[in-house]
């Protein structure tokens, strides 16, 4: 991922406006640490930081067309970039990156290009022929985007919240799907599935459909000219990407780059569900596998260090965020600067273990696509972020726009949670993949019950994690929280204690409304946990916060039960961890 930065028709183009837009825009040097560029015209900024994934020689940004009129600073992967390039024969391009081709496209087909790119990415075009510029930001929103407005009039871009919010008036996400056009002054949707209205699909399941469709999402995004691995829970998610992406490895130019045997990575707490899944899933393989252990002070000690770059003070986002905040860094030091990851899945399939309490297909569907639309406020965020502190970029293939079409034109009757039928979550996920003859997985993996990543990486972690907000959050300060956060009132210690740093960080009104509130259980939307009437009494964003269903489940008060979890549960409440440094176990 890389860090875009822009300020448009500001009233002042001094030198001393140059060296603030350049302070700025080193704010955003961790998501690129490669280079830095910085292109001024007139009243307009357009800064770039660099990490360098394709064409690493000669792809430095800000990007051009062939005179230079059309001027482009991008954060993102264009996945079809060869194809576009074929479509523009009387185009000359300047670099072989991929993003090259945007400005080409503006130039042969104006606005309307975008819905062409297949990709994640959020861009800023500026044309100095009339100083129009446009904006806009992928799909889903995997790419993270800002948008501001400064009192002089200045419409200011940034990847992240760091770069614009001292210096502008208001400012707000840049919605997904969307591009923002000078000449208009306003935004306009350029991605509209079938699926956004929410209309009830009847397409009948073809699991060979689903299967070709999540591979070649796969696929495409082996292209890369630096090394790369995959994020490796063991759950059901990552393992399909990881078995994916290792059969189709070789012949690859990845493959003839940096070798045929794929690297993956995982994160968690000695003796962790996923540790153990995970190693499994490597050995099944044959992937060069790094386990990565942290302890619960390690993740503690880095929470504030995780709100500073991920930007939101919602608790399941933190709670996530942290050990892949921590693997990440691990990661980047082995040399690799990009991952596959299986963000997205539970999501479009109802993977999420509330699901399970969905009264009809028509509920279910909707949820689905309500929990598509935020995405990225949730694991989109995390994923871009936790990893660009470091410098390093996730892919997420289940976010394919095409397989996104697919999985979403089923009827839902299909991915209705059946017990009595053997149908568990994620089934026509998992059916897809249940092959006989060329097993993508071991069987108890592929039917591996739903582990959230913030539980799989250690039960302990957010038990302690709430532990260490009890230390530092009395019942006095929360008598008056409603008066202090008026907006999204925090209900527990352990929000209280983010929503602190995050105000710390981030003091403005504008910054604190680009965080999501609302009841949710076990990651559900506001909407869904009305679904069961036990669920008002303990909205908890943890997967075993659904009583019943989760084989690790809370109990009726809220508390963890402790049979079958790790004996490092007991020595929580006294956050009496080992402060040694994450090791890496080959």
């Amino acid at each position: 991922m890389c860090g875009i930065l822009a300020v448009l028709g500001c009233s002042d183009d001094s030198q001393a406006k140059r060296v603030r837009v350049l302070e700025l825009s080193r704010r955003l040097k961790h998501r690129g640490p490669d280079w830095s560029g910085l292109y001024q015209h007139g009243d307009c900024f357009l800064a770039h930081q660099r990490l360098a994934i394709i064409d690493p020689a000669s792809g430095d940004q800000p990007l051009y067309n062939e005179d230079k009129s059309i001027v482009v600073t991008v954060n993102g992967e264009i996945y079809n970039h060869e194809e576009l390039r074929s479509r523009l024969p009387n185009h000359k391009f300047r670099t072989g990156s991929d993003c090259d081709v945007i400005a080409h496209l503006y130039e042969e087909y104006g606005e309307n290009f975008v819905d062409m790119l297949d990709g994640m990415f959020s861009f800023v075009l500026l044309d100095t022929r009339d100083n129009s510029f446009i904006v806009a930001r992928d799909a889903v929103g995997i790419t993270s985007l800002y948008i501001g407005w400064s009192l002089d009039g200045s419409v200011w871009i940034s990847s992240e919240l760091k770069g614009l919010n001292d210096d502008c008036e208001h400012f707000e996400s840049f919605p997904p799907g969307h591009l923002y056009s000078s000449k208009e002054g306003a935004l306009k949707r350029w991605y509209n599935p079938t699926w956004f209205s929410e209309t009830i699909p009847s397409a009948p399941y073809d699991p060979l459909v689903l299967r070709r469709a999540f591979e070649t999402a796969v696929i495409k995004r082996l292209m890369t000219d630096v090394p790369f691995g995959v994020l490796l829970s063991g759950g059901l998610d990552s393992s399909l990407v990881a078995s994916i992406t290792a059969r189709h490895l070789a012949g690859t130019k990845a493959a003839k780059q940096w070798g045929a045997q794929l690297h993956s990575f995982c994160v968690g707490l000695e003796g962790s569900p996923d540790l153990k899944a995970a190693k499994e899933v490597a050995d099944y393989l044959g992937t060069v596998h790094q386990e990565f252990h942290f302890t619960v002070q390690d993740g503690i000690d880095a929470i504030e260090d995780v709100i500073y770059h991920i930007e939101t003070y919602d608790v399941t986002t933190i709670r996530a965020s942290t050990p892949m905040f921590l693997m990440s860094r691990k990661i980047k030091s082995l040399g690799v600067k990009m991952v596959i990851s299986g963000e997205g899945s539970d999501e479009i399939f109802g993977g999420y273990l509330y699901f399970h309490k969905a009264p009809n297909k028509e509920e279910f569907h909707r949820e689905t696509c309500r929990k598509i639309k935020a995405l990225h406020m949730y694991d989109c965020l995390r994923a871009n972020k936790s990893t660009s502190a470091w410098g390093l970029e996730a892919r997420v293939p289940f976010l394919d726009k095409d397989f996104i079409n697919v999985a979403m034109d089923i009827d839902p009757e299909f991915k209705m949670i059946k017990k009595d039928q053997g149908r568990i979550e994620k089934w026509v996920l998992r059916k897809a993949f249940d092959d006989e003859e060329k097993p993508y997985l071991p069987k108890h993996i592929l039917y591996r019950q739903k582990e959230q990543f913030s539980d799989g990486v250690g039960y302990s972690w957010i038990d302690g994690l709430k532990a260490h907000a009890e230390l530092h959050v009395t019942d006095k300060m929360m008598l008056n929280a409603e008066r202090i956060f008026p907006h999204n009132t925090p209900h527990t210690k352990e929000a209280y204690y983010y929503r602190m740093i995050f105000e710390r960080f981030f003091p403005q009104n504008s910054a604190r409304n680009t965080v999501p509130g609302g009841p949710s259980v076990a990651c559900s939307t506001a909407t869904a946990v009305a679904w069961d009437a036990e669920w008002s009494k303990n909205l908890d964003p943890s997967g075993r916060a659904i009583l019943e269903v989760h084989q690790q489940a809370y109990d009726k008060q809220g508390a963890p039960v402790t049979s079958g979890i790790p004996e490092i549960i007991d020595n929580v409440p006294q956050m009496k961890a080992s402060t040694v440094g994450l090791a890496i176990h080959s």
